[in-house]
């Protein structure tokens, strides 16, 4: 049964031996968000974690160092996503958390960044589609539009940058395919370095009749 579920940014600049103080100071709501889902992770006591990422190394390793940190030795499950669609992610995740019915208590990390270009000094450069897109994404989820996020405008997703979609909508197909209620709660979004960080907790309330 899956307990616990999120959406977690990656910057390994958020890490304490990577980024420094002053870096960190600028990412202050991120890192405080995480400090606080890692403490809701511990409470729920899963048995095994699910983290998607487009990432391999810091893609998994930066959001584990903050939410899993008081479950160490738990068995985790990295899961990378790929450039097919986001249905394709969307159904992947319906099927994997099928297949992982046998794990009594299931956490869930959706790990990816938003649009990489807020900033005329960031990663991709300066272009509308970057605050556009992660508003339009942070609107859908608070209303629950699965369907509008799975269909959200191609070419908006291209020029915006990210690189989280395809991960969160794996999650969002996990939550569908394990028959549960939830209600999303976002904790915090910033975007200092001109790539969006979003910290989401998905609250599980119970399984659909």
């Amino acid at each position: 049964m899956l307990v616990f579920a999120c959406i977690s940014p990656h910057p390994p600049i958020i890490l304490p031996n990577v980024g420094s103080e002053a870096d960190r100071k600028e990412v202050e709501k991120t890192i405080k968000s995480l400090e606080k889902l890692g403490k809701q992770l511990a409470k729920a006591k899963p048995d095994c974690i699910v983290v998607t990422s487009p990432h391999p190394d810091w893609g998994f390793n930066v959001p584990l160092h903050f939410l899993a940190k008081d479950v160490h030795g738990i068995e985790v499950k990295a899961h990378l996503t790929n450039l097919e669609s986001l249905e394709v992610h969307f159904n992947r995740g319906k099927e994997l958390i099928k297949n992982l019915k046998y794990i009594k208590k299931l956490a869930w990390i959706a790990s990816g960044d938003m649009s990489h270009r807020l900033k005329k000094d960031g990663p991709y450069g300066l272009h509308p589609s970057g605050r556009k897109f992660d508003k339009e994404f942070i609107d859908l989820l608070k209303r629950k539009d699965v369907g509008g996020i799975l269909n959200m405008d191609p070419k908006l997703v291209e020029q915006a940058g990210e690189c989280g979609l395809r991960s969160f909508c794996q999650l969002l197909g996990a939550l569908e395919g394990a028959k549960i209620k939830w209600q999303p709660e976002i904790l915090s979004y910033e975007a200092p370095f001109g790539v969006g960080y979003l910290v989401a907790n998905f609250k599980i309330t119970k399984i659909k009749p």
